[in-house]
């Protein structure tokens, strides 16, 4: 596995922070990684109306202020493809 790390939450003050990378080896193509906080019990279950998540899913919080490392990882996996 091949993660390319585009950066953590700039408000977070170091470790166990939230976080985003590309997975530039995954078998479909490029893949976006989030490390940041389990959902809590509430929000899994109004998240599970719109879209039930298999076994293997899990839903999580990221910051808005994430957004900035988000999108430079979209634009990465996005420009590459499966060439990344």
């Amino acid at each position: 596995m091949a993660l390319l790390f585009f950066g953590t939450d700039p408000n977070s003050g170091g470790g166990n922070c939230p976080a985003v990378w590309v997975d530039t080896d995954a078998a479909e193509g490029p893949e976006l990684v989030f490390q940041g906080k389990a959902a809590d019990a509430v929000t899994r279950a109004a998240c599970s109306q719109d879209s039930p998540p298999a076994d293997d899913e899990a839903a999580i919080r990221i910051s808005v202020r994430m957004a900035d490392q988000i999108r430079k990882a979209c634009d990465a996996a996005e420009a590459a493809g499966p060439q990344l």
